[in-house]
């Protein structure tokens, strides 16, 4: 495991050390890249063999020098569609906890731990505050978490149950990160929001060595990734470049595909609008709970990686979200969250308009478990569960294992 050789801002490239656990940019605020000795890491990184370790740390050889923490995140399977040999789905769900959220909690707890802190904070939309709460509990770290009071019952449920001190909010996450940072000093909180540190961008970018590894070590045409804090969009890019550095992969990077829900759509906004950076965005309302970020911290980095690429922003409505996500039940065997369904339905869309053509190989991202949303989903589906005080009746199947 390679020693990290300095952080480096994303926005203004000032270079600081990694002696302790660094927040954001001292001059400007950026976000912060861990950056290795490139030379020293051509001859000590290996590429991984078949078989090892069937999790993210069979990248350890390109991950920071650090004890982990770990649930058995990552190395989640990669599935062809059954109706398009050239759409594979990065399947998420797998993850500990149920999400993509897993492996930069695990890489983030891992850090805190190494570095001694005892006490992490964090606003979350739903699921990066179950992955928290999860690792801090197996690093033995308090972990403070603050959601907004409408997300699905399973983030609440799963904080509360792996002993995290949770807190429902009257608003969204950004009302959320607003309390953590007036509480963190007082309390003593590391703040380990969304790129307000820079090691949750280390486990996310272990996606992009994943997808190009199962693809045997070649690019996709494109990659689809549902946004709301853009973390593993940044992460896997991060992943490409160091890759090409270590000349583990070669060709044209695939282009990125952002994508939104329509009722919170700050970057796709921007992306249309020309802008570099996201606006508030207002009244922001989607079933789809983990796009549900107004204004992501990320988003100059976001919309930067995606004109890069070649690649769009695209915002969904939450009906066609509903639709894709049947669709896939039904004809792909697979639950998805609403926001892989998002990134379902953005396939179809980039395909009716012709930006991209059915013969492209893809691979889209369902970022998490679809049975972490089922009040959600429920809801959406107008399904209820049937009012009925009786038992059901028990039925004889021949006396071996049940009675007649």
């Amino acid at each position: 495991m390679p020693a990290i050789a300095y952080l480096e801002c994303s926005r203004c490239q000032n270079q600081i050390s990694a002696n302790k656990y660094e927040t954001v940019c001292p001059k400007c605020a950026g976000a912060l890249y861990v950056r290795y000795d490139t030379e020293a890491l051509k001859k000590t990184a290996t590429r991984p063999e078949p078989g090892g370790s069937q999790s993210m740390w069979r990248y350890a050889s390109v991950l920071p020098d650090v004890s982990p923490v770990t649930l058995g995140e990552g190395w989640t399977p990669i599935l062809p569609s059954r109706r398009n040999p050239n759409i594979f789905l990065k399947e998420e769900a797998t993850n500990p906890t149920g999400t993509f959220k897993a492996r930069g909690m695990s890489m983030a707890v891992s850090m805190a731990r190494h570095y001694g802190l005892k006490k992490l904070a964090a606003p979350s939309a739903g699921n990066a505050a179950g992955a928290l709460a999860a690792y801090a509990a197996a690093a033995g770290i308090e972990a403070h978490i603050f959601m907004p009071k409408d997300v699905p019952f399973a983030n609440y449920l799963e904080g509360v149950a792996y002993g995290a001190n949770v807190t429902l909010v009257d608003g969204l996450i950004s009302d959320c990160a607003r309390i953590v940072n007036e509480r963190k000093e007082k309390e003593g909180w590391f703040d380990i929001s969304t790129l307000k540190e820079p090691f949750r961008v280390e486990g996310k970018k272990t996606m992009g060595y994943e997808l190009v590894e199962q693809l045997n070590w070649t690019y996709p045409d494109a990659v689809f990734y549902p946004t709301g804090g853009g973390v593993g969009l940044i992460g896997m890019w991060k992943a490409f470049e160091e890759m090409e550095q270590l000349g583990w992969v070669t060709g044209k990077r695939p282009k990125m595909i952002a994508i939104q829900a329509s009722g919170c759509a700050p970057v796709a906004k921007a992306y249309k609008e020309g802008a570099n950076t996201s606006q508030m965005f207002e009244n922001a309302s989607t079933f789809a709970a983990g796009l549900r970020v107004p204004k992501p911290y990320g988003d100059y980095i976001i919309l930067d990686i995606v004109r890069q690429s070649g690649g769009t922003v695209v915002d969904i409505p939450d009906e066609t979200i509903l639709d894709s996500l049947l669709d896939w039940s039904r004809d792909e065997g697979l639950l998805l969250s609403p926001e892989g369904a998002a990134a379902t339905a953005a396939y179809d869309h980039l395909i009716e308009n012709g930006f991209l053509k059915p013969r492209d190989k893809v691979v889209i991202f369902n970022t998490g478990a679809g049975l972490k949303y089922v009040d959600m989903i429920a809801e959406a589906m107008g399904v209820t569960r049937p009012n009925s005080t009786k038992l059901p009746e028990r039925v004889p199947v021949g006396g071996i294992i049940t009675p007649q």
